[in-house]
């Protein structure tokens, strides 16, 4: 609200994942103090555009016929706001990177708008918003045209943590166990629609069968429909996932370029930067003293659940979640799963670490010989070497892992040749049996540190 009660015009940026709830969080917080509200249309026409822009200016109370421009649509929000008694003129442009249309003149149109007219006044506040995040940072925060430094607040919105999974499956009764929700965010990851979808007198599996592998379930398209709408030729983004879907611990760009058999050049650095701002993928800085290439890998919980069980629904059975259960190749995917989780809730694993003061940067590390799940190198001459568990029960050490373990630790001083004191960290879905082995592990940490 801190804009809304300034006493100059803001132009604020909301952006996010698709789904993500960034148009429940502005109208919620805004209930009641919107004068001028517009969404943009997915079909990229122009003329199409301005014919839902009339629209809107008429659910507002201008009668218009339909702008030929962008420019004369801005002219005509300006008689709603030059109308309005509201203390604050609010306006929303939600999905604005669909309004961009080729050729349309609509980037030119918004910078009339705002720099020669809005900012010039000290009651308007702009809102602009949309999925493809890649749009609104490239187009609106990082402009470096007539749009440059204009924006005056940006909100990112981000999915739930799991803490606020379960303090939103309580709230709709869902009567779900912490394992429970640990296994519906590593199908749907934090995004609220998808949770809001679940239904209370449903089982967590009866639900994701219903939701993902039933024609009637509606996100039974969700994987063509979200790439769709977030991308312009969303083929050339679907390819490079793909590829990245096939190694869990990620892949160099030239190890993507050979998988993939991609193109070097400036058009798969696009693909790569706006897959990562819409927060499909995690780019990883190597460790300083190994790799020099950075890492990327897909972390977007639904994508990787796609590659790993809708796709290979051939059979179209509306059951195929609950025969998934307690498989090998269920269990397979949870381990996975579970990794994107944890790398998904550092914060919360620091803090259990007790070292949330100490700046860290985390990452995947491998070697020829050995990877590691996670690493934290911190600040204060540690480096925590993590092994993510996903088990139904207490994880065990026995001599065979034990082993493993050492040659992690070797392996990765005479990689690194870090002179940094090394900790082995657990982190467990269900803890750990105490026995001769436990005390490999300077740190357990159970999933209900990541609920912190």
């Amino acid at each position: 609200m801190a804009a809304y009660n300034s006493d100059e015009s803001e132009f604020v940026a909301v952006y996010g994942r698709r789904r993500v709830g960034k148009t429940y969080f502005v109208r919620h917080a805004l209930e009641g103090k919107i004068t001028f509200d517009h969404a943009g249309l997915s079909k990229p026409i122009m003329k199409e555009q301005l014919a839902a822009w009339q629209s809107s200016l008429r659910d507002a109370g201008l009668k218009v016929r339909r702008p030929k421009s962008w420019i004369e649509a801005f002219d005509a929000l300006k008689v709603i706001i030059n109308a309005s008694k509201d203390k604050k003129k609010v306006v929303f442009i939600d999905e604005m990177p669909w309004m961009d249309t080729q050729h349309s003149g609509f980037i030119p149109a918004l910078e009339n708008f705002w720099n020669k007219w809005a900012s010039a006044r000290k009651d308007i506040l702009l809102i602009v918003c949309g999925s493809a995040t890649s749009w609104i940072i490239k187009k609106v925060i990082r402009n470096h045209g007539g749009l440059h430094g204009r924006v005056t607040k940006r909100i990112y919105i981000q999915p739930f943590t799991l803490e606020e999974c379960e303090m939103y499956a309580k709230k709709r009764h869902l009567g779900m166990s912490r394992s429970q929700i640990i296994e519906c965010f590593m199908v749907m990851g934090g995004i609220p629609y998808y949770w809001s979808l679940l239904a209370p007198d449903k089982s967590l599996a009866q639900n994701i069968d219903y939701l993902f592998f039933t024609k009637e379930g509606e996100l039974y398209n969700e994987f063509d429909d979200l790439y769709a709408s977030l991308f312009k030729n969303p083929d050339k983004y679907i390819d490079v996932i793909t590829v990245l879907g096939t190694k869990k611990i990620g892949m160099t760009r030239a190890e993507l370029i050979a998988a993939g058999k991609f193109e070097d050049n400036g058009a798969l650095t696009k693909v790569l930067e706006e897959l990562e701002m819409c927060g499909f993928i995690q780019k990883y800085a190597s460790l300083k003293y190994a790799h020099k290439n950075a890492v990327f890998q897909l972390i977007d919980a639904y994508t990787l659940f796609y590659f790993r069980f809708i796709m290979q629904n051939t059979r179209s059975d509306k059951s195929f979640w609950s025969h998934q259960q307690n498989t090998p190749v269920f269990y397979n995917w949870c381990g996975l799963a579970f990794e994107r989780v944890c790398m998904a809730h550092t914060e919360q694993i620091k803090k259990a670490l007790g070292i949330s003061g100490i700046l860290t940067d985390i990452c995947a590390w491998r070697s020829e010989d050995a990877q590691v799940d996670m690493v934290i190198d911190r600040d204060d001459s540690v480096i925590d070497l993590c092994e993510i568990k996903y088990a139904k029960k207490e994880f065990s050490v026995d001599a065979s892992y034990h082993k493993i373990l050492q040659q992690k630790i070797e392996s990765f001083y005479n990689n690194t040749k870090t002179k940094k004191s090394i900790h082995l960290v657990l982190i467990s879905a269900n803890g750990m049996v105490k026995n001769e082995y436990c005390d490999d592990f300077q740190n357990v940490i159970s999933s209900d540190a990541l609920f912190e």
